[in-house]
């Protein structure tokens, strides 16, 4: 579910790798502002970038300065400064990941423990952020809902890319528009399905639910790919037009390179990867 939003970085400028550190290094100190230490273990790539996005949209300016934090003690580093939507954001974070552990342990993994280190964390958001958690909440038990009916890749895809609308129309307020709710339905859209493509081995291995082979029936992904790849390419190149002709709509406060780097070039490239079957490279996002 998480760590397929990423940058494509030879075609990434120097200045917008900047910002992504230093909007990295502002939500993990958002989150312990607003979710305690113990929840910035669990920063994720993908809220990284709705904070690149979102602030860009609502037109809220990045300020950066040269901090020190727990992992860095001795020397600053750029740092993006914690404004009240960092700080949300780190509580949205905090709450996925919540919830993906538990979607784990209810699929018979092993992320009790881990949960567990969560808990406070999930229950401070909860506190702080009420309508945000149970927005989330709410659009978790569709997901559920429609896995339990074994759903085809584009129904099952629906609720997880209504929870990204949505989430953006509660953290953009008057900003939103028909653009940018498009934009963000499709970009829940892809991450559930490319998580799904790139999970499928092992979710018939496990008998866990996946779209595709509930659609498909392919005993492998391999098999999958061969039999069924022009439908499943067609899919997500139905994402990527919708993609790009939102982004072409939305109005953009500052410089946008970041953000088009990742839905433009980020996001295809990440699909070409699962679709070869190659693994999943680190991002190099500290200095």
């Amino acid at each position: 579910m998480f760590g397929y939003v990423r940058y494509d970085t030879p075609f990434l400028y120097v200045k917008d790798l900047t910002l992504y550190r230093s909007l990295y290094c502002g939500l993990c100190k958002g989150i312990g502002r607003s979710c305690g230490q113990r929840a910035r273990l669990g920063l994720t790539y993908d809220v990284t970038f709705l904070s690149a996005l979102i602030h860009n949209i609502a037109g809220i300016d990045v300020k950066i300065e040269r901090q020190r934090c727990f992992e860095h003690t001795v020397k600053k580093r750029p740092i993006a400064v914690v404004d009240p939507l960092t700080e949300e954001l780190g509580a949205l974070n905090t709450v996925l990941v919540y919830y993906k552990l538990t979607d784990d342990i209810h699929d018979g993994g092993h992320g009790r423990l881990k949960r567990r280190w969560f808990r406070r964390g999930f229950r401070l958001a909860k506190k702080k952020y009420p309508a945000l958690v149970s927005l989330v909440e709410g659009y978790m038990l569709e997901q559920e809902a429609a896995e339990r009916q074994n759903a085809s890749a584009e129904i099952a895809a629906d609720p997880s890319a209504r929870m990204m609308r949505s989430l953006s129309e509660h953290l953009l307020g008057d900003r939103a528009t028909e653009a940018t709710g498009q934009l963000f339905y499709h970009l829940g859209k892809w991450v559930y399905l490319i998580d799904a493509l790139d999970d499928y081995d092992k979710d018939i291995k496990k008998k866990r639910f996946n779209p595709f082979y509930a659609e498909y029936g392919c005993a492998d992904r391999a098999e999958l790919l061969r039999e069924k790849g022009e439908d499943v390419g067609y899919l997500f190149d139905t994402i990527f037009y919708a993609l790009r002709e939102q982004l072409s709509r939305i109005e953009f406060h500052f410089n946008r390179d970041l953000t088009d780097n990742v839905i433009l070039r980020g996001i295809p490239r990440e699909t070409e990867r699962v679709m070869r079957g190659e693994r999943q490279q680190k991002m190099q996002e500290k200095i």
